[in-house]
């Protein structure tokens, strides 16, 4: 079995894409497409705590993809829920780059 045949989800990276200011004249993010319709594989996770920043969050759910292009600034969209990247792990064999586990959670 192949790990392209693992993936059975579809999935869209957004980035935000600067320009826009809110009402305080400061920089409000403002989430564009980046790459649609990306196969990939959402499972839910017993909890990892990952350190963003300052602060320890709990990652509720993994994603896999192939070797794309996704940072921890990013975001997903699976099913029309919008996940927040707290963790992006690539993984390569001998020869090259294979795939990508993104750990998340639910935005709020």
């Amino acid at each position: 079995m192949s790990f392209d045949s693992l993936l059975i989800d579809l999935c869209d990276i957004e980035r935000n894409t600067p320009g826009l200011l809110n009402e305080y004249g400061y920089p409000a993010p403002s989430w564009g497409p980046h790459i649609s319709n990306e196969r990939c594989r959402l499972t839910a996770s017993t909890g990892r705590e990952i350190k963003a920043g300052a602060e320890v969050v709990v990652a509720d759910y993994k994603l896999f993809l192939s070797d794309v292009d996704v940072t921890e600034q990013d975001r997903i969209v699976v099913d029309g829920i919008t996940y927040e990247i707290l963790l992006v792990q690539e993984y390569a064999d001998h020869t090259a780059d294979h795939h990508k586990q993104l750990w998340m959670r639910a935005s709020r």
